[in-house]
């Protein structure tokens, strides 16, 4: 992997994993942070001007998505996107890295930070359910999805830009039903509490995911934060993630170890309390 003093390189290719041609890019010089995409979200459609001025932005096209061609006859599967992320930090030589989850791709960055937590150092995630869909997600949009197909309005943005850059742009009917049997894996309580890395949950005040869910989850990971954006959706890291994009970095640059809070008992002192 090349690295240029203090210069933004770009490095694109496909690596040979777990049966797949994985296609990636890595773009920026500094401690790596591997960025998983929404569903059908692939490298390049949320570019991180802001992240790659510090950081190696490493982010890849998962099976079927976008550039990585889809394997037939293996279902999609959570699990196996996991495995193939892992697989890919192995090809690069990784063995450790932050991970940032958008979505359908935090589902992902929390399995792997489950299965796997010696590969994780920090742990961020994007408008993320960690539960059954039933119990995070809002009533109103439960009720929406069986209407919605592979030619509805309401996907057409993921539509579109799957017919860019896809190996078979005619393929994106099979991909939609294949992605939507994709079974969400939810997480127990002591699933999560075993997540010892430092977790930041991120969700707009407009999610599709319930507010509710994302405090209960916070609170049961022992180093879990959590950041409630004002005024933004499900889609603010492709519309204006500078609403977004502060936040994560104070969290990836703060201390591994924190200091307690101030209390009405303790009062606050420098360096003691914060």
């Amino acid at each position: 992997m090349k690295l240029s003093n203090g210069k933004t390189i770009e490095t694109r290719g496909y690596a040979p994993v777990n049966g797949l041609k994985l296609y990636y890019e890595i773009e920026g010089t500094g401690e790596p942070l591997v960025y998983i995409p929404p569903v059908f979200g692939y490298a390049g459609v949320n570019e991180f001007p802001t992240l790659r001025r510090n950081r190696q932005v490493i982010t890849m096209d998962l099976q079927g998505h976008g550039r990585t061609a889809d394997v037939p006859e293996r279902p999609i599967t959570f699990e196996q996107h996991a495995k193939d992320v892992i697989g890919l930090l192995d090809y690069l030589g990784i063995d450790r890295a932050d991970l940032f989850g958008e979505s359908f791709g935090g589902i992902v960055a929390t399995l792997i930070a489950v299965r796997h937590p010696a590969k994780v150092n920090r742990l961020i995630t994007y408008g993320t359910i960690f539960g059954k869909p039933q119990d995070s997600v809002r009533p109103e949009i439960l009720r929406a999805l069986p209407s919605e197909t592979a030619e509805t309005r309401g996907i057409q943005f993921q539509r579109d830009n799957y017919k860019k850059v896809a190996p078979d742009p005619e393929y994106w009917p099979t991909i939609w039903t294949k992605v939507c049997s994709a079974q969400c894996p939810g997480f127990s309580k002591e699933e999560l509490a075993s997540i010892q890395a430092p977790f930041l949950i991120i969700q707009g005040d407009h999610d599709f995911v319930r507010i509710e869910h994302s405090v209960e989850t916070y609170k049961t990971i022992p180093n879990g934060e959590l950041a409630i954006i004002p005024d933004a959706g499900h889609f603010v890291m492709t519309w204006d993630q500078q609403k977004v994009i502060p936040a994560i970095e104070t969290f990836l640059s703060g201390p591994s170890v924190k200091i307690p809070f101030a209390t009405a008992e303790t009062g606050y002192h420098a360096g003691e309390t914060r």
